[in-house]
């Protein structure tokens, strides 16, 4: 039992899995503030743009007490497709500071295929 708790401690404290776990944590805090960019602010002003339209209330009845809420659906769709353009809008700025913050260290060339094919021969019409 001891070596299957040991495999366990070793896989869940592994970089990866701690990273992950951190990720997750981080990415739930971000999506509450996604939600609430796109609830609070963008779509209020959309409601302005359509004159306080809401999507959520159209409805077909198909009887006394059930109804088809397609509007519901519409407005899922809408705020998909909101919250993954603010999305990409972030993280493309996010991508942006990066770039500007750490530039990637140039690499100096080494030989070439062709310069250490001509030492190879050199070296071979020593012997």
């Amino acid at each position: 039992m001891s070596k299957i708790a040991n495999e366990i401690k070793e896989f869940a404290l592994r970089g990866n899995v701690m990273d992950m776990a951190v990720g997750v944590v981080i990415g739930a805090a971000f999506s509450a503030i996604i939600n609430s960019l796109v609830g609070d602010i963008i779509m209020p002003l959309i409601g302005l743009l359509t004159g306080n339209y809401n999507f959520a209330n159209l409805a077909i009845q198909l009887g006394e007490d059930n109804a088809l809420t397609y509007g519901a659906f519409i407005q899922a769709i809408l705020n998909f497709v909101l919250i993954a353009i603010v999305l990409f809008l972030i993280i493309k700025f996010f991508n942006r500071l990066r770039r500007e913050e750490a530039p990637e260290p140039e690499e100096e060339p080494g030989p070439t295929e062709l310069d250490v094919l001509t030492e190879i021969r050199d070296l071979l019409k020593k012997d």
